[in-house]
């Protein structure tokens, strides 16, 4: 039997979001007989980590399993930022760094101060002891430097998930970190297209790698009890799963709610997720008078029955990259209603699995309420939507992946 090859992954976090749910699918498809797989998180937190498989080893000397996005989560996450940011003198050794890169975010418009921090961050991580065959950065950011700058690997890899550009990434942030990376991985097309307009020169080394989905689990999971078995609630139902930040549009959906409450539709609107953007959101649901129609349960680490139960999937984003949620959704036969983006129409074909609107809430409204009043339309995007994925639904890329990850052992 061949020597194990030795692997390692970097994730930012594994709190509960579409990439990391969808990493842990990924890294379970690594063969123990095959790899010695090490895992590091760059935060060292995250409630996920309870569903890395057992052989996965991992390098985190002290990990905090909370929520990250709970009160409590997030005050051991600034304390853990801060702790980290501190080591090495860190902060000091790159101040000309942020203060060279802050105008660039500002440019934009937009306030992601963590894309400045990732880089410091980094430079307070340890740096691991080993040498490995192939290390994978998983997400753009923090685990990409890390990659980069600190591990030492025969191959490295790394993987896109969002739109590069509408997510104040750059190549003044990066610093030079995909140079040092043999092949990128994007998640969808739009992702590489929007990666390779800002870095144009790294084509030949970018790939196409969709999401795994095991979809046996994942029916399997769909059968589980949830709150919708016993709160007596016989009308619509209308189901979102996101991180409640301002990009994921549910102020969109909340006011979306508001007109199908004006005209009378019985329905129920669940967001379901958790995030920085709770108050403002809830503040909207006041203001629309809809609190007794549209809630906001939280993140919940099973899903699935509540996809299956709903009649229609809702996503409002302004951007993404290749949402998970859609696709769990459309792989339980769900018809979904989805913004108009790139990203989402790889996914969803118009009037075939569900409808793709333009971002206003009167149109998603007039959506919902045509699939609400046409019963024969939602069963069949609902056929529609799980035969398609039917055929999607298997290892998907991870051959393709492993193939090339055999190329880069054996150069």
């Amino acid at each position: 039997m061949s020597e194990k090859k030795k692997v390692l992954f970097v994730i930012n976090t594994l709190g509960q979001g579409g990439a990391e749910t969808a990493f842990i699918q990924f890294i379970k498809k690594f063969d123990p007989k095959r790899y010695e797989t090490h895992l590091f998180v760059i935060m060292g937190q995250g409630e996920l980590i309870k569903d890395i498989p057992e052989h996965v080893r991992l390098l985190n000397k002290h990990y905090d399993s909370s929520d990250i996005h709970s009160l409590l989560g997030k005050h051991r996450l600034i304390k853990n930022t801060l702790r980290i940011l501190l080591r090495n003198n860190a902060v000091f050794r790159n101040f000309t760094f942020l203060i060279r890169n802050c105008p660039v975010l500002c440019k934009v418009g937009r306030h992601n101060p963590e894309r400045l921090l990732w880089q410091v961050l980094v430079d307070g991580c340890p740096e691991p002891k080993e040498q490995y065959d192939l290390a994978v950065a998983y997400l753009e950011g923090a685990s990409t430097y890390y990659v980069a700058r600190k591990v030492h690997a025969r191959r490295k890899a790394a993987f896109i998930h969002t739109d590069y550009r509408r997510s104040c990434y750059s190549p003044s942030l990066d610093r030079g970190a995909y140079e040092a990376i043999d092949r990128i991985y994007c998640v969808s097309r739009t992702t590489r297209d929007t990666f390779l307009t800002v870095y144009p020169e790294y084509k030949d080394k970018t790939h196409l790698f969709y999401n795994i989905i095991d979809r046996d689990s994942a029916i399997k999971k769909s059968n589980c009890p949830c709150s919708f078995d016993s709160d007596g609630y016989s009308g619509l139902r209308i189901v979102s799963v996101g991180r409640l930040v301002r990009m994921k549009g549910v102020d969109k959906s909340i006011r979306a709610m508001r007109i199908l409450k004006e005209q009378g539709l019985d329905a129920r609107w669940y967001s379901f997720g958790e995030g920085e953007a709770r108050h403002y959101f809830e503040k909207i649901i006041d203001e629309c008078g809809v609190r007794d129609c549209f809630f906001m349960p939280g993140s919940v680490s099973n899903p699935f029955p509540y996809l299956k139960q709903a009649d229609i999937y809702c996503q409002c984003s302004d951007y993404e990259g290749r949402s998970l949620a859609i696709s769990e959704a459309l792989m339980l036969g769900c018809p979904v209603v989805a913004t108009d983006l790139p990203g989402n129409s790889e996914q969803v074909a118009d009037g075939v699995n569900g409808f793709l609107v333009n971002p206003e809430p009167q149109i998603i409204a007039d959506t919902i309420m045509k699939l609400a009043n046409d019963q024969k339309l939602r069963e069949q995007l609902s056929k529609n939507a799980s035969e398609q994925m039917l055929m999607e639904c298997s290892m998907g890329s991870l051959p393709s992946f492993l193939k090339l990850s055999d190329e880069l052992y054996a150069s």
